[in-house]
């Protein structure tokens, strides 16, 4: 259920999305970012995100970079591999660009706006963040048995298989 006046907000949540995200953190009063769903009729102007957070990952370092502000951040390995340079990847429910990916952390680049009117721009060093990997290399890597879980159950799907049906 939904209860909302002009200042704020109300809204139930299941356990399963306290496992997954920074929300218990959160206390009455916490800024959070929202944004309408795309519509899928209208043109894309960023990344293709579901708004269903995959894991949290932890600030590590800011650092200002001209105009911009380069953030650092600890991810866990498991969604480490769905993120690549220059793909996107969803902060706290911000579209955003990889700058680059190392062993246990991924770097983004916010420009002014996005520093001054999100949420991410008055989280610290430390803070956890909420993370969604780019939906379509998720899909991929399930169709491509990659993905730990998929790999149980889609044991027949393999190069060969794709290619012998016409995908590659």
């Amino acid at each position: 259920m939904i209860r909302q006046n002009d200042h704020e907000f109300t809204v139930d949540v299941m356990a399963e999305t306290l496992a997954k995200t920074n929300l218990a953190e959160l206390k009455s009063g916490s800024r959070v970012n929202l944004e309408r769903a795309l519509q899928l009729q209208t043109r894309l102007g960023g990344h293709l995100v579901s708004g269903h957070i995959d894991g949290v990952g932890k600030i590590r370092r800011i650092t200002p970079w001209g105009i911009a502000q380069v953030y650092e951040i600890k991810a866990p390995p498991t969604l480490l591999s769905y993120i690549l340079p220059k793909g996107s990847i969803a902060i706290d429910g911000i579209s955003l660009t990889v700058i680059d990916v190392e062993d246990d952390f991924f770097t983004v680049s916010l420009i002014p706006h996005t520093f001054e009117q999100t949420t991410l721009g008055s989280k610290g060093i430390g803070a956890s963040v909420n993370l969604e990997t780019d939906l379509i290399g998720k899909y991929v890597a399930l169709f491509m048995g990659l993905n730990p879980a998929a790999s149980k159950k889609n044991k027949d799907l393999s190069l060969g298989f794709l290619a012998e049906h016409g995908f590659i």
